[in-house]
């Protein structure tokens, strides 16, 4: 199945809908911005959540169902957990048992609604939160396994860890460099609108889902959109004496403790970093590490000595998807521009 352009999921269609140009009654409409950037900020629905049968004996089965649009996380407790904002699942209670969809959403925003399912001849369930014992980090040859499908950080990037050597944060043009810096109209759609490869941290910065995959001794980042990645040895070693320029660059790691360090160069000046063009002179040293099952830590050091004064990081947490085996296919044969759903000002 084509896809179409990232920030334009199931909800960012709802922006040519009738429901997204009327005002309905709980529910926030979508900000400023591009048209990109408000469809992000569509609020998130539950459009159905439901028990079939909603009555059993005991040893029998029900069927869960729901479906959401724009989540940035939907969870079912008790013993679901992180699900998939569209599923089937079936349950077998021992007892009547209260199942509670959580959806959270743009902006803070959070919704609920519960289905019960009722077994005969029992007493209720006292629901309780997914209060499981937390998982393992998985281990691979005596490093933490980082291998499986992480959400996207709708966060900003932020500045460095503050640790002993870490780089400023923040990026600071070196004089002379104004021109790196890119100024956007009001109707200029982005960096993502040519569906082309992303270098770095901003390959993090779509909302769509990453995986990795880690060997022996490699680790594969597949990028969800646009359909990019990398293999990563890392048993570390040297980069080429003079490596021809990628959109993605050439990259090497190794292990400092339980932190997987990338190196990357080699990159070619087609792309743009935090709003910031570079050379190809770009130089981009990544941070992978996992504290704990649910949680990939990143921090990315960035320096270029034609564009910036000096080296600057961002950081970003991202959380696994369990419920995701793998990133879906993207293409962008069929974008199109889509402001036409939006109002003129």
């Amino acid at each position: 199945m084509n896809r179409i352009f990232p920030y334009f999921t199931a909800a960012a269609l709802l922006v040519g809908s009738a429901w997204a140009q009327a005002p309905q009654p709980g529910v926030v409409s979508a900000g400023r911005g591009n048209p990109y950037q408000r469809a992000g900020q569509l609020p998130a629905r539950i459009m159905d959540f439901k028990a079939e049968p909603a009555s059993i004996q005991p040893g029998q089965k029900a069927t869960l169902t729901w479906v959401v649009e724009n989540p940035q996380g939907t969870t079912i407790d008790p013993d679901l957990g992180r699900v998939t904002p569209r599923g089937v699942q079936v349950v077998s209670p021992s007892r009547t048992t209260t199942y509670t969809l959580t959806v959270r959403g743009p902006m803070n925003q959070m919704i609920t609604k519960q289905v019960t399912v009722t077994v005969a001849g029992t007493t209720p369930v006292e629901t309780e939160g997914a209060a499981n014992a937390p998982k393992e980090v998985p281990r691979i040859n005596g490093h933490p396994d980082l291998s499986g499908v992480y959400d996207i950080s709708f966060g900003r990037g932020g500045g460095g860890r503050g640790g002993a050597g870490a780089a400023p944060a923040g990026p600071e043009l070196k004089p002379g460099a104004e021109k790196y810096k890119i100024v956007r109209g009001p109707e200029d759609t982005g960096q993502y609108a040519d569906c082309m490869p992303l270098a770095g941290p901003q390959a993090f910065a779509v909302p769509y889902q990453f995986e990795l995959v880690e060997g022996a001794h490699s680790l594969a980042i597949l990028n969800g959109y646009p359909g990019t990645f990398r293999i990563v040895p890392t048993d570390g070693g040297a980069h080429p004496a003079d490596p021809d320029p990628t959109w993605m660059g050439d990259s090497i790691g190794h292990w400092e403790g339980d932190t997987l360090v990338v190196d990357s160069v080699g990159f070619n000046d087609k792309t743009e970093i935090n709003g910031y063009r570079h050379t190809d002179q770009l130089h981009i040293i990544e941070r992978f590490s996992r504290p704990d099952y649910n949680t990939l830590q990143y921090e990315a050091t960035m320096e270029d000595p034609n564009v910036f004064a000096k080296p600057w990081t961002v950081t970003r947490n991202f959380a696994v998807r369990p419920d995701l085996p793998k990133v879906d296919e993207f293409v962008c044969e069929h974008n199109t521009d889509y402001t036409k759903f939006f109002e003129k000002k």
